[in-house]
């Protein structure tokens, strides 16, 4: 079978290399940029032909001088093709007009209409050479500048990462997953889960007002102020009050923070919580099958110099399950512009409240992703607690 493939081989490659030859020829008369988009034979067989159809003209017009019209191929030309391919254009046209003008002319008067028009199509493809030079210039200072800008968001998001948790904390009857999805790069969501002791740990997780680089700037003073808290008392609503004036006097009225801090105790199988204008977190209880919202307890931080909230205490039970969102989540919207809402998140996590932390994480977020075709208009941050108690409550 290879005996009979190979001479089929031998005999199509010197016709390969034929082409190749003269693909490669006339990417020689093309500019960069021309030569890498589109047939390499077009735009030299569009300005050969406008010559043709000129010189055409100017053989059956004797009457008048149709030497201007060269200007037309020569233009193009010089859009096309390289600089010294489109000098020699010049030369060309002007020869062809030179050979089907009348003979009668006086030389001298010949001479001089023969390098007035070379000068007058020097003249043009200079002027149309020199944009396209400052243009390319152009796009290449633009296109350097885009991409210092990418790697500068890049690298933005990288440190932003360093925020996040990167090791789930070791309490003994919790379950804990969480995960965070920039829209553009930087991200104004923040989510942590900080151990308090071997047996209490909080839970935060909060979301910038606005999208883009202004408020994934705030979202990391926020996230900095949070690692800071956790040299401090862990009483909430002090830490409410610090977070909101240190929010208060680097942000405005249009940039402030939503914000939900949770305290779960496995001993005593309490759920501590301070709602700060965020999504209310959704309690699933196994027990019953029903579901719990955390509703809000105070205005977002960061909106007055102060910020008066409210403790709120819910009990747990083996097999609850508590998810903190952001409203990336719920409104994310398909191509009707329906939202994903607080119904499918709900039922997602009903069906999926037997799962573990980490897959009903990821099938919340694989729900909301094909309802919205996997194009999510806000940052995404999802983040579960599953209680696996076991023994008598001490």
């Amino acid at each position: 079978m290879n005996d009979l493939v190979q001479p089929a081989s031998r005999k199509s490659t010197p016709a390969e290399l034929r082409g190749l030859r003269e693909r490669a020829s006339l990417l020689s008369l093309l500019r960069k940029d021309v030569a890498s988009n589109g047939p390499s034979w077009l735009p030299l067989g569009l300005v050969l032909g406008a010559i043709g159809a000129v010189a055409y003209a100017d053989h059956h017009v004797v009457s008048v001088s149709l030497v201007y019209l060269y200007i037309l191929p020569i233009g193009v030309g010089a859009i096309f093709l390289r600089r010294v391919v489109s000098y020699s254009l010049i030369a060309g046209c002007v020869l062809l007009h030179d050979y089907y003008s009348p003979r009668n002319i006086i030389v001298g008067l010949r001479i001089f209409h023969n390098l007035s028009a070379m000068l007058c199509f020097a003249f043009v493809v200079y002027v149309i050479q020199r944009y396209i030079e400052q243009r390319e210039a152009l796009a290449r200072t633009v296109q350097q500048q885009r991409d210092d800008l990418l790697k500068d968001v890049e690298l933005a998001a990288q440190v932003q990462r360093l925020f996040l948790p990167s090791d789930k904390p070791a309490i003994a009857g919790l379950e804990i997953a969480g995960m965070m999805q920039p829209a553009r790069g930087v991200s104004g969501d923040y989510y942590d889960y900080i151990p308090i002791d071997a047996h209490t740990t909080q839970i935060v997780i909060a979301d910038v007002a606005g999208k883009g680089v202004p408020a994934a700037l705030l979202m990391s003073a926020t996230a900095a102020a949070m690692r800071l808290e956790a040299n401090h008392d862990r009483n909430m609503l002090e830490q409410v009050e610090r977070l909101n004036t240190g929010i208060h006097s680097v942000s405005n009225a249009d940039r402030y923070v939503t914000l939900l801090i949770a305290e779960i105790d496995v001993h005593k199988r309490t759920l501590q919580y301070v709602n700060c204008g965020h999504n209310p977190a959704l309690l699933f209880r196994a027990t019953t099958g029903t579901l719990t919202r955390l509703n809000s307890t105070c205005p977002p931080i960061g909106l007055s110099p102060e910020e008066i909230c409210e403790l709120t205490s819910t009990d747990l039970s083996p097999g609850d399950v508590v998810v903190f969102y952001t409203d990336g989540v719920t409104e994310a919207e398909n191509r009707l512009g329906k939202e994903f809402g607080m119904e499918r998140l709900s039922a997602t996590v009903c069906r999926g409240s037997s799962l573990s932390a980490e897959d009903l994480m990821a099938d919340i977020y694989n729900a909301a992703a094909e309802f919205c075709g996997d194009d999510f208009n806000d940052d995404v941050t999802i983040l579960v607690v599953k209680c696996d108690f076991n023994g008598s409550r001490p």
